[in-house]
């Protein structure tokens, strides 16, 4: 996302962790195409160049053996709306497959809702759009506001299978050692994250349709390119970057989001 992304959130006594993301707290800390992150030597971001429907779904994947590094070639974009890094992911993961669309071709078959939410107690949503369904919000909103929110896999999935890459996947419950596997396959994936894998507050919205929504003030949402025996590497869209994050980060951060992805496979 650009410059006013997402606002990471601080209060509900939650914790930030990684080294890009420790010591900041929720009003100063917005998804900014700021500095990449820097080198790591416990557990946070790890420094790299940078590079030149239904939520119960359940995907199940044999896993197979990892070799040392691989690494993917998938070109690292930049988003170009505000909140709609769901968007440039995905149109990372078609250009791997030489699929050229542009975010607001592929953004406009969102159908975006751009009804406000309905907030509770503490400055939390009670009520909003389906996210499994269309973008929520304003793409030029605000996240903490809220005014804009995103987009989850379904749809995601959908426009990848239309726009190029038929034998795409997608759907929530992934576990850990099948990403690594699809990774060492030489597939991209596209996860759900927060913003620089932070750790920060959790919640629930009701959907207008009721359904539950898993939501954060700093969802976010990036392309995973590479492993490691440790590591995975990542094209975050917000500025354009590429590093390395170490699994136990990665893995806590997927599981925020009920372990959702979008696999890329030919």
């Amino acid at each position: 996302m650009q410059a006013t992304r997402r606002q990471l959130l601080g209060w509900g006594g939650a914790a930030l962790a990684g080294a890009a993301v420790s010591g900041l707290s929720l009003p100063s800390l917005l998804k900014s195409a700021s500095a990449a992150p820097a080198p790591s030597q416990g557990g946070g971001l790890v420094s790299a160049a940078t590079a030149t429907a239904s939520s119960s779904a359940t995907p199940a994947l044999t896993p197979s053996p990892t070799p040392a590094t691989v690494t993917i070639p998938v070109p690292v974009i930049q988003q170009s709306m505000v909140l709609d890094c769901e968007t440039a992911a995905l149109q990372q993961g078609l250009a791997y497959y030489g699929q050229a669309v542009s975010q607001a071709e592929l953004f406009a078959q969102e159908y975006a809702d751009t009804r406000l939410p309905v907030m509770g107690a503490g400055h939390s949503v009670a009520q909003w759009g389906n996210p499994y369904k269309q973008f929520v919000g304003y793409v030029n909103g605000s996240d903490w506001a809220p005014t804009g929110y995103g987009v989850y896999w379904p749809v995601i999935l959908g426009l990848a299978q239309k726009f190029g890459v038929p034998n795409a996947i997608g759907g929530v419950g992934f576990t850990p050692a099948s990403i690594y596997s699809e990774l060492a396959s030489g597939h991209p994936v596209q996860i759900w994250i927060q913003t620089r894998f932070a750790r920060v507050w959790l919640g629930t919205w009701t959907a207008w349709d009721g359904t539950p929504v898993r939501y954060s003030f700093a969802e976010h949402s990036v392309t995973l390119t590479g492993v490691s025996p440790t590591q995975v590497r990542v094209n975050d869209v917000l500025d354009a970057t590429q590093y390395w994050v170490n699994k136990s980060l990665f893995e806590a951060n997927f599981a925020d989001f009920n372990n959702m992805a979008v696999i890329y496979r030919p």
